[in-house]
């Protein structure tokens, strides 16, 4: 089976690959000739995937998968959430992201967080939905220097290291991502 994954971005595009199963075949936007920004105007994480999946569908006539991914504070009203990615302003910056989630932190004992993923499907004309959620806490300070955007201050619940300090194998296994691609391919495993 050949799907493409809306995404351009090569951190995502490697984490997904290496969870996906050989018989599921990734197409990424460069191959199918899709150069464009897709804008993520949405107010929601679920609207965003939805947007992105719907635009490579109508434009290219693909079967294919999206998702948007947010990282939730409980005490900062669930922000940074959708702007996950450009909290700190553009141009995207990991470490401007994390840098002002720090600062807005700074001194509050709530530090309890989420990550949710939401993959939209489209294939043969019908659309489904997945999420993933892992659950956890922000750090104080930044650690580890594996995985992507806010990886070095996130710990997730039950273990004593951040993402950033995991190896791709153990992040993938109890990430937001990896949840929701698990479903995914469980879905497109049984999919007839």
């Amino acid at each position: 089976m050949k799907l493409v994954f809306a995404t351009n971005n090569p951190n995502k595009l490697r984490e997904v690959q290496n969870m996906l199963p050989k018989t599921i075949q990734l197409q990424t936007l460069n191959d199918i000739g899709c150069v464009e920004d897709i804008a993520e105007t949405e107010a929601t994480l679920e609207g965003n995937a939805k947007l992105k999946a719907d635009h490579i569908t109508g434009a290219y006539q693909f079967d294919c998968f999206a998702d948007d991914t947010g990282l939730e504070v409980e005490s900062l009203d669930g922000r940074p959430g959708v702007y996950s990615a450009r909290y700190g302003g553009q141009p995207r910056d990991a470490h401007k992201n994390m840098d002002k989630l720090l600062s807005e932190l700074y001194g509050n004992t709530n530090r309890k967080a989420q990550f949710r993923t939401a993959i939209v499907l489209n294939l043969n004309n019908e659309q489904y939905l997945f999420e993933g959620i892992c659950k956890g806490e922000i750090t104080n300070a930044k650690s580890g220097s594996k995985g992507f955007g806010y990886d070095p201050i996130f710990k997730p619940e039950g273990y004593p290291i951040t993402f950033a300090e995991m190896s791709a194998e153990e992040k993938n296994k109890i990430s937001h991502r990896g949840q929701a691609i698990k479903k995914l391919v469980d879905f497109l495993t049984h999919y007839k």
